[in-house]
Parts: C-alpha cells; sequence; structure tokens
C-alpha cells in the first residue's frame, strides 16, 4: 500500500499559505475532513481554495476578503486556529474562536497566546472568540513552557514577516515542523534550525508564492504497520520513511514484529508471538502520543503485560473503554494504562472516541473473532484517506456502512 500525505503537515501548511498573497501549490495533500474544513474557512476569508484536475491542492489568498474567521467551522478542527498569526500578518487585526477537535483532554492555547503576544499582539477573549490587533510584529525571544507542535507551527508562521528576529526555544522538533520551515523557506522567509529545540527567524517583508509537495503521513504510515502486526501480516508500505518512525518501529521491534526498509518505503511482518513492551509518550524523538492508541492494540494479544504511560494529554486513555468490550484485560492508573496481554479478542459493538482512539478500534477489530460495528467514523475521516479501501486493498474483510445519521464500519 501506499502513504499518503500527512494531515499534520498539511494543516499547518495550509495556514501558512494565508501569509502568501499570490496562488500556492500543494501536491500529496491528502483528501480527509480536516483538510475540507480548512478549504471551507478560507473560501469564507476570501481565499479561492481547490483541488485541481492534477490531485494538487491550489490556494489563492491574493484577496483576502475579512480577518474574522467562521467560528462554528474552526471549533471543528485546532489546527484551524493557527490561521490567527496569518490573518494578524495580513490585517493586522483577526478574530478566531476557540479551537475544537479531538477530545482528548485539555489542550489549552496560551502557549500560542503567550507567543503571539510576545512578538507585540495584543488579545483579548470574549464569549469564546479571541480577537487581535498588531500593526506588525516585532521579533522576540520565546522559550516555550511546552514543546507543542501547534505553538511551535503557529509562532513559526507568526514570526517570519516580523520585524527582526524571533528566536524559538524548547520548541517542537517534528518532522512537520521542518517541512513547514522547507515550505515557507520556498516562499522566502528565513527560518533555521527546524528539527532542534532552538528555531531561529529573521523577518522578511514579503513572501512569495510557490508550489511544494508535503510529507508522507508517519502516523498513517504506523497505523498500518501495527494493523500488519496485529494480524499477522506481511505487507510493503510504500513512501514510509523509517526515520520519521523510528521510535514506533523500534518498540514494534521489541514487541517481536519485524520492520526492514525497503526502497520504496519500508516492509512488516510478524513472524511469531507478540511479546510485551514497556511505552511512555513524550515529544518528538520520543514516542509519538498519537501513536499509543493503535500500539495498545497490538499490546492485548501480548504474551505478558505492557504498560503504556501517557506524558503529552491526561485524558487519553478514552478509547480503553472501547477495547475492554472486544475482551481487552486494560487498567488505568492515573497516567498509565496496564495491559494484561490476553488469548484472544472478540468482535463488538464499539465507537470512535476520538482519531487516534478510532484508530485503536480498528486495529483491535481486525484481529478480533466475529465481527465488529464502529460507529463514529466523523473522527477516522479527519486523518484518515480511504481507510476502508487501503484496509480491503491489503486483503481485510471491512465495510463500510450506515446512513446519513449514523455512519458505521464493520470489521
Amino acid at each position: 500500500m501506499q502513504i499518503g500525505g500527512s494531515k499534520n503537515d498539511s494543516v499547518a501548511i495550509m495556514a501558512a499559505a494565508l501569509l502568501v498573497p499570490g496562488k500556492t501549490v500543494l501536491r500529496n495533500v491528502p483528501r480527509i475532513r480536516d483538510v475540507y474544513t480548512l478549504i471551507e474557512i478560507f473560501r469564507r476569508l476570501g481565499a479561492p481554495t481547490s483541488f485541481r484536475f492534477d490531485g494538487a491542492l491550489e490556494i489563492d489568498a491574493t484577496n483576502l476578503s475579512t480577518s474574522e474567521t467562521p467560528h462554528d467551522l474552526v471549533r471543528q478542527m485546532r489546527a484551524s486556529f493557527n490561521v490567527l498569526g496569518a490573518l494578524l500578518t495580513r490585517f493586522g487585526h483577526a478574530s478566531v474562536a476557540m479551537p475544537g477537535g479531538c477530545d482528548i483532554g485539555a489542550r489549552p492555547v496560551n502557549f500560542h497566546i503567550k507567543g503571539l503576544e510576545q512578538l507585540g499582539c495584543r488579545l483579548h477573549l470574549e464569549h469564546g472568540v479571541y480577537s487581535g490587533e498588531v500593526r506588525r510584529f516585532k521579533g522576540a525571544n520565546i522559550s516555550l513552557e511546552f514543546p507543542s507542535a501547534g505553538a511551535t507551527q503557529h509562532l513559526m508562521i507568526a514570526a517570519c514577516r516580523a520585524k527582526g528576529r524571533t528566536v524559538i526555544t524548547n520548541c517542537a522538533a517534528e518532522p512537520e515542523i521542518v517541512d513547514l520551515a522547507a515550505f515557507l523557506n520556498a516562499c522566502g522567509a528565513k527560518v533555521e534550525g527546524a528539527g532542534s529545540m532552538r528555531i531561529v527567524i529573521d523577518g522578511v517583508e514579503e513572501l512569495s508564492p510557490t508550489e511544494f509537495a508535503v510529507i508522507p503521513d508517519r502516523l498513517q504510515a504506523g497505523t498500518f504497520a501495527l494493523a500488519a502486526a496485529i494480524t499477522g501480516g506481511d505487507i510493503l508500505i510504500r513512501n514510509a520513511i523509517l526515520e520519521h518512525l523510528h521510535p514506533v518501529f523500534s518498540k514494534m521491534e521489541e514487541a517481536g514484529i519485524e520492520v526492514t526498509q525497503a526502497e520504496c518505503g519500508c516492509r512488516v511482518r510478524r513472524v511469531g508471538r507478540i511479546l510485551p513492551v514497556d511505552i511512555k509518550t513524550m515529544p518528538h524523538p520520543g514516542f509519538p502520543t498519537d501513536m499509543q492508541q493503535p500500539f495498545a492494540s497490538l499490546l492485548c494479544l501480548a504474551d505478558g503485560v505492557s504498560t503504556i504511560t501517557e506524558t503529552v494529554y491526561e485524558s487519553r486513555f478514552r478509547y480503553t473503554t472501547e477495547l475492554a468490550r472486544m475482551g481487552a484485560d486494560i487498567r488505568i492508573e492515573d497516567r498509565t494504562a496496564i495491559i494484561r496481554g490476553t488469548d484472544r479478542l472478540t468482535g463488538a459493538p464499539v465507537k470512535c472516541t476520538d482519531l487516534r482512539g478510532g484508530a485503536a478500534v480498528v486495529v483491535a477489530g481486525l484481529a478480533a473473532e466475529g465481527e465488529t460495528e464502529i460507529d463514529g467514523l466523523e473522527h477516522l475521516d479527519r486523518g484518515y484517506e480511504g481507510i476502508v479501501e487501503h484496509l480491503q486493498g491489503l486483503g481485510a474483510h471491512v465495510r463500510r456502512t450506515g446512513t446519513r445519521d449514523k455512519d458505521q464500519m464493520s470489521a
């Protein structure tokens, strides 16, 4: 199977494209719910955005007509908040609602707000909407309290047309941060250090449109790798970049899964029993929080006791209740899930609690005896393009059913 473009990379670069008067062309953008939500937001801002006949996404931010975002759409996804910095740069004022997205615990935008204020912006919150004014952002030294990927991306966007130099320390280092910097630099920005804990941005007067291809989705690749592992499969994942998934593949190998480099990606196969492992989520280059859920499904069938400790978000184990319906033996103690491997899982009616929790029940359902019926596919649609078709192509017995009011998957 072939991995598509990164969700997290695409939505960050799309937000950055609002900085650039002219037509930006983005290739390898996935056709997922979050992307379509941003497309509609952009259209309402006066930036015509659509997929072209050749599959590329074209954003024309030449004549933005308003700096007030449609609050109903912004509340559907967290990454939409990152348009605030771009709109403040273009207009000198903007209003953006508090963002929504997956319900996985408190994810305040404090880091975003504090950083924007350090760049010279005045912001206030009223009725769930942040409004801000700035004549022009000014370079500043910003030290993040936590290496938040979203805040790092947002401040990079805001700083690249600021007056003077901005230095962001204790910043996120994910591959998507590196790719956002590459996009901004392709537009004429001066960003150095992306991928390290210190990013230096020298503001420029203007940016020019460019054509750019986003990186493959490492989280999609990891999910399908785990699907192969739990079923005892053997698959070739094209476009997967091994170094982007090193902490995940390292733990898979520790669990007895064979992962090897291939010319066009990587090969994943399971040749023996699943071994228990201990996982602790950390900011990149540690184990990604977005991968602990589908990995937990694999460990439900391990030969022994495993633990997963979640350090990034405090409420990211809601999905374990759904796995328990399928026969999983999981106990939650504070921020740690203790998983006692069982001989088998059985199909049951379950739901997607959030995007990655949905991936967990899909992975579990592939290995469960009998039929698993999964509700709440709107969560999966936010981040996985054509997941049913991909799984069918790998030989899984999966179908999408339901009505306008109730969208379901059976595995």
